[in-house]
């Protein structure tokens, strides 16, 4: 996410008389709200877990986009069966520190971002993460072709269903990071599926693997699927305060109570203890953006995805061909 952004924060925060002033610069760091709701499927929680045996990847560029943008519906689908992925295509090394604003070294950046991660991971109820190390915002320096070889092995080897990830067809979308992992994934979506595309890796056991479905989220995304996180909010709470290196959130809470006693003064919004303040700070400004969007489609929380179902362009068969032989193919005489 953006640098700037979560240092004007930081100092907005501790700065007297700035409270006021969060909750809008929150809004920036999520998916700004739909201007319509015209075609858009709302997808509410499912009884059981219809989706076992399915594998979902959630990818992200930086330690703190799935926690801001998606972490509701990867602890939703995870919950409703699927066996959940987690990959960080970045070290996060050029990232914002942990501190108040101030810069830390890089060596500092890269291992409590890699620290937050693991903690993301096991918040979410995903099985493993992976960490593919590339320098941040600097992708744009990396091979295309690289980026797409390195998601369809894991495709591959994880046998993946479900992606969830940036949307390469999304506007307003300045990070490099983020394009380059979204236009590497939508690709690495349907060539995992196809025999002649880096055939070396079928030596070592694996095989072809199409992605059935994709979520895909961005700044001002192409909305046609919103997915209710009511159920799941606490776990984009928890892993939002995970996300202390590079995230929005993190301990602020804390701080501001901390600072807040230093004046003598106590906000009740942030109770008696820094988990209380944490967590409370958290549900109040950054999942604001998520309450709005939910009260837009009266549910509690939301979240909001392109969309791109089985059958889509790229799909190697659709899956209506499949029902249909379900439903009607007999036996040879």
């Amino acid at each position: 996410m953006k640098p700037m952004l979560r240092r004007n924060l930081l100092r907005g925060l501790m700065a007297a008389g700035t409270l006021a002033r969060l909750a809008p610069a929150q809004l920036t760091q999520q998916q700004q709200p739909p201007q319509s709701g015209g075609g858009v499927v709302l997808e509410g929680p499912a009884t059981g877990q219809p989706h076992k045996g399915k594998v979902l990847l959630a990818l992200q560029a930086h330690s703190d986009d799935i926690p801001l943008m998606a972490a509701g519906t990867v602890a939703k689908l995870i919950e409703e069966g699927y066996t959940g992925y987690l990959v960080r295509a970045t070290n996060d090394d050029m990232g914002d520190a942990p501190g108040l604003g101030t810069p830390g070294t890089i060596g500092e950046n890269v291992l409590g971002n890699e620290r937050d991660t693991a903690e993301i991971a096991r918040v979410l109820g995903c099985k493993r993460h992976f960490d593919l190390n590339y320098n941040n915002h600097r992708m744009a320096d990396v091979s295309l072709n690289e980026i797409i070889g390195r998601i369809i092995f894991l495709i591959r080897l994880l046998k993946v269903d479900t992606v969830i990830g940036w949307d390469p067809w999304a506007h307003d979308e300045e990070n490099p990071d983020h394009y380059m992992m979204a236009r590497a994934a939508e690709a690495a979506c349907w060539m995992a599926g196809r025999a002649h595309d880096f055939p070396e890796q079928f030596a070592a056991g694996l095989e072809p693997k199409t992605v059935q479905d994709k979520y895909y989220y961005a700044r001002r995304p192409e909305i046609t699927r919103i997915v209710d996180i009511s159920k799941q909010i606490e776990k984009k709470i928890d892993a939002n305060r995970a996300n202390v290196a590079k995230g929005p959130a993190g301990h602020l809470g804390s701080r501001l109570r901390a600072e807040l006693a230093k004046r003598n003064q106590h906000l009740p919004l942030l109770g008696d203890d820094d988990l209380t303040a944490d967590r409370n700070y958290i549900r109040e400004f950054v999942m604001a953006t998520s309450r709005e969007l939910g009260r837009q489609y009266d549910v509690e929380y939301a979240e909001a995805f392109h969309y791109i179902p089985p059958g889509a362009a790229g799909a190697d068969r659709d899956p209506q061909v499949d029902r249909y032989v379900k439903d009607h193919a007999v036996p040879s005489r």
